[in-house]
């Protein structure tokens, strides 16, 4: 193994789930939940896809700099419409490795790229702002429970 690959695999400390939200229908209000269950199909009460797009993580990292983009001090979380923030682990070096959430494991699979309702939802340039920010999609491996303050980490 290289040492670029061994680099890359590495990771400095857990992360923690920060908020959970599921959307029950497309472009419906975001529901704010303490706790979810990831079924085989993604997260119970959400509209997500099956599959490689099942469940949506972003990085509380990244909520700043979009807030930046927008000229605002901060970013509500329901406004990026994803499933599951977490706090503390780099979601951006873990493409294609199983993650543990909670009690679920789950795999990224591809960039959750922004919608036309960025726009509209955060005004004029939020589509720009939320690129390269919007974090992940992932497929469910193993079905389990996420819980705010939950710890996210790598399966090694």
């Amino acid at each position: 193994m290289s040492e670029l690959h061994d680099m890359m695999a590495r990771w400095a400390q857990p992360g923690v789930v920060d908020w959970i939200g599921v959307r029950p229908a497309r472009a419906a209000d975001i529901q704010v939940l303490d706790r979810a269950e990831i079924g085989d199909n993604g997260i119970e009460g959400d509209r997500g896809r099956n599959g490689k797009r099942a469940v949506t993580l972003i990085q509380a990292e990244h909520l700043p700099a979009i807030a930046s983009c927008l000229g605002r001090d901060s970013i509500d979380p329901t406004l990026l419409r994803r499933n599951i923030m977490v706090r503390g682990l780099n979601l951006n070096g873990l493409k294609g490795r199983e993650v543990r959430v909670g009690t679920a494991i789950l795999r990224f699979t591809t960039i959750c790229a922004p919608c036309s309702l960025m726009e509209r939802l955060m005004g004029h340039g939020g589509y720009a702002a939320v690129r390269g920010h919007g974090g992940w999609c992932a497929e469910v491996v193993t079905p389990g429970t996420v819980a705010m303050g939950d710890t996210v980490q790598p399966v090694d």
